[in-house]
């Protein structure tokens, strides 16, 4: 493989979501069009977290390069031309309402996106595990006429998941604002690992 050159390293080693794409924007907007930046990130999640955020922004995704434990992403900044304000999916719902529609009388889906691991430690009880990175090749998995909610640590997974549900047809898909880092209902975990 031909050496990668970037012209800005950022060492997001260690940090959790949503930190190295909150790093990523800063060290990006001072940048020039053209340049390319590594982001050095130790967290799983920021595959999907990055190749998301690029294509929500009109900033070149180049690829990863993973070493071990550390994944290299490379990001190409793109001109102010090609580049898209970064949007966020207009349907969200709190913790409360959650909580009460699973109490409820019909059906819901929550979809976690989230990585095996956080999801094996911690989730909220009949959540679907469709990490973020697999959600476009699983997508047929799901029902386009059910009403879906997505949840991640955050809130910024969960957003570029129902993004993307909402671009191929999916129309009552609602984020779960601040994922689980708030959630307070009932969990459980998987116990066998």
């Amino acid at each position: 493989m031909p050496e990668i050159r970037a012209n800005v390293t950022l060492d997001c080693k260690g940090l959790a979501c949503p930190m190295p794409i909150v790093r990523t924007k800063k060290a990006i907007d001072q940048l020039k069009a053209g340049h390319v930046i590594e982001v050095q990130a130790t967290d799983k999640g920021s595959l999907a977290d990055m190749q998301g955020w690029a294509k929500n922004t009109g900033h070149h995704y180049l690829g990863t390069v993973e070493e071990g434990n550390l994944l290299k992403h490379y990001i190409r900044k793109s001109k102010l031309s090609e580049t898209k304000e970064e949007k966020q999916h207009p349907y969200t719902i709190c913790h409360e309402e959650l909580a009460t529609k699973m109490t409820g009388e019909g059906k819901i889906t929550l979809i976690d996106v989230r990585e095996p691991a956080e999801y094996a430690f911690n989730r909220i009880k009949g959540a679907i595990s469709i990490p973020l990175g697999e959600l476009e090749d699983r997508i047929k998995e799901l029902n386009p006429d059910d009403e879906i909610f997505v949840i991640c640590r955050t809130g910024s997974r969960s957003d570029l998941a129902c993004q993307l549900l909402t671009e191929k047809g999916f129309k009552k898909v609602k984020n779960v604002e601040t994922g689980m880092t708030g959630w307070t209902g009932p969990t459980e975990q998987d116990n066998s690992k």
